[in-house]
């Protein structure tokens, strides 16, 4: 049985690899709730804190998300500043590198993150969600929250809620808090900075 919290940690890591697929343009879909979805970002770096739980399993975190069309790098660090785990992908390679200089690999983000939770977390979606837009090919379903900003998504058995929203360098309104839920899993993200 794995530790609390080397699972934990893994659980993190792997929650923040959601986000790592390439992002592309999207639009509302026809007979959705009238909001409005910002164009995605084909890069963006963000920083800010995450928290995730899952069962009786808990953690804390600092990150800082660095997206290239391609190429995704994820430092994780403990509320104390403490490196926790170093995330990459790249067409055909994914790989977690935890404190005690432990890696693993596999090709894609799928494979990484059902064999090191033992659970498969839906990898394509976090990189649109987290920009407050659905993944393009996949059916959703939207709540407006305030304003034109979609306060609820739903998609590949996920629920979405946005609740704050901010604004990137460009002036285009991003999420600023959310939280992600699926059975037995809920992960809080609060970004502080878009660039």
């Amino acid at each position: 049985m794995r530790s609390l919290r080397g699972t934990a940690v893994r659980a993190a890591v792997v929650g923040c690899a959601l986000a790592l697929a390439d992002c592309a343009g999207v639009g509302p879909e026809r007979g959705s709730a009238p909001v409005a979805f910002a164009a995605a970002r084909p890069a963006f770096e963000l920083a800010g804190r995450l928290s995730l739980k899952r069962g009786g399993e808990a953690l804390t975190a600092n990150f800082r998300w660095q997206h290239t069309p391609g190429q995704d790098e994820i430092d994780l660090a403990s509320p104390t500043g403490q490196t926790l785990a170093r995330l990459y992908g790249a067409p055909g390679i994914a790989s977690l590198q935890t404190a005690d200089g432990r890696v693993e690999t596999a090709v894609d983000w799928n494979a990484l993150t059902a064999r090191a939770l033992e659970w498969s977390l839906p990898v394509e979606g976090l990189g649109f969600w987290i920009q407050g837009i659905p993944r393009p090919g996949a059916a959703f379903t939207v709540e407006p929250g305030a304003g034109t900003e979609p306060g609820v998504l739903r998609q590949d058995g996920w629920t979405i809620v946005y609740l704050a929203f901010g604004q990137d360098e460009n002036g285009v309104s991003r999420p600023a808090r959310m939280v992600l839920s699926y059975p037995d899993v809920e992960l809080r993200l609060a970004v502080d900075a878009w660039r």
